[in-house]
């Protein structure tokens, strides 16, 4: 029973905050979020979008991620959107420096820029960072297995930071074109 009672106090914190999920559709005769119907609009508008390739490897990776996130179903054949993305900045700061002044640890820093086109117009524009490290060890293949490994979590953090805007670009979209047509039909 308490616990019922904290979770309907949750679900009131929530709803008096603003959260609005992103991909559940809401429901107005109810004045709630969740009737059991999952609104696959914002789904089906990412699916669209073809993700341009990315040079490097680590832009393969990206891509790759990238292409999980956005469009699981493989790449549209005739998009709507493109997506492009580049690697702006690769930057590596020595840590844990040893007596003699050589380091035991790097930590990198990433910055992609990444664009969306809608035919010739540009629709969402932004910068996503991602921080990583490793070790430098004795062995020059452990030290790159760990370098290797640190490239594919700052690709899936920088994926998963663009599917997320995107899917805040596209929830935007569409709950206002929402709104434009129940204006439309009082209107009429």
């Amino acid at each position: 029973m308490l616990r019922k009672k904290y979770i309907f106090i949750l679900l009131l914190i929530l709803t008096a905050c603003g959260f609005e999920p992103l991909y559940v559709e809401r429901q107005h005769d109810e004045n709630w979020y969740f009737g059991g119907n999952f609104d696959t609009s914002i789904s089906q508008e990412m699916a669209k979008v073809k993700i341009q390739p990315i040079s490097d490897r680590f832009g393969q990776v990206l891509r790759n991620d990238l292409i999980d996130l956005v469009s699981p179903k493989g790449q549209p054949d005739e998009p709507k959107y493109r997506l492009y993305v580049r690697l702006a900045r690769k930057s590596e700061t020595n840590q844990a420096l040893r007596s003699d002044i050589t380091a035991t640890r790097k930590m990198v820093r990433y910055k992609v820029a990444y664009y969306m086109m809608e035919g010739t117009e540009k629709v969402l524009e932004g910068d996503s960072l991602a921080f990583t490290s490793y070790d430098i060890l004795a062995n020059p293949y452990s030290t790159t297995m760990a370098k290797k490994k640190g490239d594919e979590e700052a690709a899936r953090i920088i994926a998963n930071d663009i599917s997320l805007r995107l899917g805040a670009y596209f929830h935007k979209i569409i709950t206002n074109r929402g709104e434009l047509d129940d204006f439309k039909a009082v209107t009429n």
